[in-house]
């Protein structure tokens, strides 16, 4: 089989000095250690075969996308499938207490479970296993041996990897294991995707990771 692993990679730290839930607002690019961050996420696969390229379209996306179309010869595909989510709190900051305290905000978080301040969390988890699908099967067919990057968002891959471990996709946001510039890669098996390995090659480097949907 040509294909043989997929990665999905987060983005690195983004300037963001007043923490807004900045969700698909453009303009939020990445910070000077945002960028060091996606050159060493980059640098820790330098032996792996990476053969195809994707990127959300966002700006912070695209910017950690280049360090590994540098290092590999390749040019990054913008795949909209894997794109932060639309939440109906970006563009400020979110305060669970505050909305508690606004009537106007309830109908915002009556169900956590959806949720309901935002896209729904099984939508989420059906367009990025799609795409990573698609990406998959263009690769086996084009005769092709080695592996997929997929630059993308915090939420995203988390949906992705609760879908395939089969686990409810409801959850804590604040529990995610999904780093900044980290790395959480899959293959598929039986005609399933499941999941390898996580990587977090940019602990080193002092993050703020603040606006994640």
């Amino acid at each position: 089989m040509p294909a043989t692993r997929l990665h999905l990679v987060r983005h690195g730290e983004v300037h963001n000095p007043d923490g807004i839930l900045y969700g698909r607002i453009p303009g939020y690019r990445l910070s000077e250690r945002g960028e060091r961050m996606a050159q060493v996420s980059a640098e820790s696969m330098t032996d792996a075969p990476i053969v195809r390229l994707y990127a959300s379209p966002l700006e912070r996306a695209q910017q950690s996308a280049q360090p590994w179309s540098e290092q590999f010869g390749l040019e990054a595909k913008t795949e909209t499938r894997i794109i932060e989510p639309w939440n109906k709190f970006e563009g400020g900051k979110f305060d669970l207490k505050g909305a508690l305290l606004k009537p106007s905000r309830w109908h915002l978080i009556r169900n956590p479970f959806e949720p309901s301040w935002g896209e729904a969390y099984d939508a989420i988890a059906q367009r990025v296993i799609a795409a990573m699908e698609d990406a998959w099967d263009e690769l086996d067919e084009s005769g092709e041996t080695g592996e997929i990057v997929m630059v993308c968002h915090q939420s995203p891959i988390w949906m992705a990897h609760l879908a395939i471990a089969g686990q409810r996709l409801w959850h804590d946001p604040r529990t995610r294991r999904c780093d900044l510039s980290s790395i959480t890669s899959f293959e598929r098996r039986d005609g399933r995707f499941a999941e390898v390995a996580y990587a977090d090659p940019a602990a080193n480097i002092d993050r703020i990771d603040t606006g994640a949907v």
